[in-house]
C-alpha cells in the first residue's frame, strides 16, 4: 500500500472514531440538560417583565451593607466593576411562586402592592420573612437561592426591583433546584 492510501485510510479511521466521541459527547450532554431541567423548580403566578436596561457610562463599584439588627448578622454585598442594571415588573397572582431561583447580583426589591413571603434556601427551618407593600429589601443574588410566595388567596402583590451585575443581554434570574429545606 502507498504512503499515500495508508494516510487516507488513517485519516478516516480517525475522522470516524471522533466523530463517535462527538455523537457520544452531544448525547451525553443532551441527557445532562434534560437532568438539571428536571430538578429546577420553575416558579407559577408570577408575571414579570423588564422595563428598562442600561449600562454604568462609567467602571462602577456598588457596596451594600445590611444591618439585620444583630452585630453577628451584618451582611455585605460588593460588587466590582458592575456590568448592566435593569429594572423590572412583577406581579404574583394569589397563591403565586417563583420557584428556587437566584440572580447573577444583588437586587433591590420595592414592594407595591401586597405582601409576599421570602424564603432562603441556606434556612434549615424555612422560616418566611414577610415583606408588606411600602417596604424595601436587598436580595444578595451572586447564588444566593430563595423562593417568594403570594401567601394571599385573594389579592395579587406587585414588586419593583433593580437588578444590579446583570451579563450584558443575559437574564435576571438563574433557576435553581430545591434546596430541599423546605417542604414545598
Amino acid at each position: 500500500m502507498k504512503i499515500k492510501q495508508m494516510i487516507l485510510v488513517f485519516t478516516k479511521k480517525i475522522t470516524a472514531v471522533k466523530g463517535r466521541q462527538l455523537a457520544l459527547a452531544a448525547i451525553i450532554a443532551a441527557f445532562s440538560a434534560v437532568a438539571v431541567a428536571a430538578v429546577l423548580t420553575p416558579g407559577s403566578g408570577v408575571v414579570s417583565s423588564i422595563v428598562a436596561r442600561a449600562s454604568f457610562a462609567d467602571p462602577t463599584s456598588i457596596l451594600f451593607w445590611v444591618d439585620k439588627g444583630h452585630e453577628q448578622e451584618q451582611e455585605l454585598i460588593h460588587i466590582r466593576r458592575s456590568q448592566e442594571t435593569a429594572i423590572g415588573s412583577l406581579v404574583w397572582a394569589p397563591g403565586g411562586q417563583t420557584g428556587w431561583h437566584t440572580h447573577p447580583g444583588p437586587a433591590v426589591v420595592l414592594v407595591k402592592s401586597g405582601q409576599l413571603s421570602f424564603y432562603d434556601g441556606e434556612d434549615p427551618t424555612c422560616t418566611a420573612r414577610t415583606y408588606s407593600a411600602g417596604q424595601s429589601f436587598i436580595d444578595r443574588g451572586q447564588g444566593h437561592v430563595h423562593l417568594v410566595r403570594n401567601e394571599s388567596q385573594t389579592e395579587n402583590a406587585e414588586v419593583w426591583t433593580t437588578y444590579f451585575d446583570v451579563p450584558p443581554g443575559g437574564a435576571t434570574r438563574i433557576d435553581a433546584p430545591n434546596p430541599g429545606n423546605c417542604r414545598f
